[in-house]
């Protein structure tokens, strides 16, 4: 089974330190962390998107889906997927 996180993360700059915190918790169940946002110039974007491969325990990867969920301009989605 493979999991796998997509983060919509709106309002960066006041997203990011309490986003931050919640990855780090759930640090040791992040294999792979992937992160996009649009670039300029002048002025980075505030919204980003971030990808993350999961290890470790259905159980574990809901958990940080549901504090993922408490933070304020993020939206979020578990996918799960099997060769089954």
């Amino acid at each position: 089974m493979k999991r796998i996180i997509h983060i919509l993360v709106g309002k960066r700059s006041k997203t990011a330190q309490e986003l931050q915190k919640v990855l780090t918790e759930y640090g040791c169940i992040i294999k792979t962390r992937l992160g996009l946002h649009e670039t300029h110039p002048e002025k980075c974007t505030e919204v980003g998107l971030v990808i993350l491969e999961l290890s470790g325990e259905r159980k574990d990867a809901l958990g940080l889906e549901r504090k993922l969920k408490r933070i304020p301009d993020i939206k979020t989605k578990l996918v799960e997927l099997s060769l089954d």
